[in-house]
C-alpha cells in the first residue's frame, strides 16, 4: 500500500470493547480525491471505524495515515486536515444557519472579517441563503444536513467523514446531497463514506467494502461486486402451461414458477448470454412473450456476503 499517494493508508486495525471485537484487521486504501464506501448491517463495526479514523477514539492495534500524518503520534495533525459529519447533527437550534457556521468559523481562528465571507460562501453554496437569518430549529431535515456538511466544510478539510449522511432525508433532500458529496469529490477532496442506503454507495462510491462482524469481508469497484456473487437470470413469460413445459424441456435447467408461468433461466446479463438463450428458444421453436434481464445488484451481493439485508441504524459506540 503506497500511504504516500493515499488521502486514507488503513492496515490492520483492531479495536475491541471488552471481550467483544468491533474491528479486527480492518485494512483500506483510499486515494485522494475519490469516494469510498463503507457498507456493512447493524453493529458491523462502521461507525467505530470512523470514530477511530478521525480521533475520536484509540484503536488498540494497526497502523493509519490520513492526509499524509501518522493516526497514532500525530492526531493533532489528522484532526486539522479532516472534517466529520456523524449520523446527528451537529447543528445548534439556538443559532441561525449563519450564526453556526460563524460559530465554526471562530473555532477554526478564521478571524471576524474571514469567518463572515465563509459562512456566506457556504451558505450560497448549499442553496441556504435564503434561511440564513433563521433559527436552525426551523429548518428541514434535508437543510439541517445541508448545514450540518457546510459547517464540516468551514475549514476546508482534504478529507471529509461521512457517517450515514442522508439517513432519515426524503429521495429529493438525498440527491442534493450526493450532488454536494460529488462536487467536493470533483474538487479534490476525499470522502470516507458509511451507509445503509445500497444505492447511494452504487451512486457515489469509486470502491466499495462491505465490513461483517468488524471484517471486512469483500472489497471493490461497485460492478466487481456486482460479479462476484451468483444470481444473475433471465427471465421468460410465457402464453400458457405447454409453452412452458416445452421451455423448460428445452433448457434443462432453471427455476420455474408455473402460477406465473415463468422460467428464470441463469445468466450473467451480457450480450453473449442473452444471445444464447434467444437462439435456445429460436432452435425450439418458442416463443416468450416477455424477456427480463436480472444482474445481481448491491443488494444481492449485500447478502450473500453477510447472510442478511441492511438494517436503518447502528448503535454509536
Amino acid at each position: 500500500m503506497d500511504s504516500a499517494a493515499s488521502a486514507i493508508a488503513v492496515t490492520g486495525l483492531r479495536k475491541a470493547f471488552g471481550d467483544r471485537v468491533v474491528l479486527d484487521d480492518f485494512t483500506v486504501d483510499v486515494p485522494a480525491g475519490t469516494t469510498f464506501a463503507l457498507l456493512g448491517p447493524n453493529g458491523a463495526g462502521k461507525t467505530t471505524a470512523v470514530r477511530i479514523l478521525s480521533t475520536l477514539i484509540r484503536a488498540d492495534g494497526g497502523q493509519a495515515r490520513i492526509a499524509g500524518h501518522d493516526l497514532a503520534t500525530d492526531p493533532d495533525a489528522v484532526r486539522a486536515a479532516i472534517g466529520v459529519t456523524g449520523q446527528f447533527s451537529a447543528v445548534d437550534d439556538l443559532l441561525t444557519g449563519t450564526e453556526n457556521l460563524v460559530l465554526m468559523a471562530d473555532l477554526h481562528h478564521l478571524g471576524r472579517a474571514e469567518g463572515r465571507r465563509r459562512a456566506t460562501e457556504l451558505l450560497d453554496r448549499f442553496d441556504l441563503a435564503e434561511a440564513s437569518a433563521r433559527l436552525a430549529s426551523t429548518y428541514s431535515g434535508g437543510m439541517r444536513r445541508r448545514l450540518d456538511l457546510a459547517m464540516t466544510l468551514v475549514g476546508e478539510p482534504r478529507v471529509i467523514f461521512l457517517d450515514e449522511p442522508t439517513a432519515g432525508l426524503d429521495p429529493r433532500s438525498r440527491h442534493t446531497l450526493w450532488e454536494i458529496i460529488r462536487d467536493l469529490v470533483a474538487g479534490g477532496v476525499t470522502i470516507f463514506l458509511t451507509t445503509q442506503y445500497l444505492a447511494e454507495a452504487d451512486e457515489l462510491a469509486d470502491r466499495i467494502a462491505v465490513l461483517d462482524r468488524g471484517e471486512i469481508v469483500a472489497m471493490g469497484t461497485a460492478k466487481e461486486l456486482k460479479r462476484s456473487v451468483p444470481g444473475g437470470h433471465v427471465r421468460l413469460q410465457f402464453r400458457d402451461a405447454a409453452e412452458l413445459d416445452a421451455a423448460a424441456r428445452a433448457f434443462g435447467e432453471g427455476r420455474r414458477d408455473d402460477e406465473a408461468v415463468t422460467l428464470e433461466v441463469p445468466g450473467d446479463g451480457g450480450v453473449r448470454a442473452l444471445r444464447s438463450v434467444l437462439d435456445r428458444l429460436d432452435r425450439a421453436g418458442i416463443e416468450a412473450g416477455e424477456l427480463t434481464v436480472h444482474t445481481p445488484d448491491l443488494d444481492d451481493v449485500f447478502f450473500a456476503l453477510t447472510g442478511h439485508p441492511t438494517t436503518p441504524k447502528e448503535p454509536v459506540r
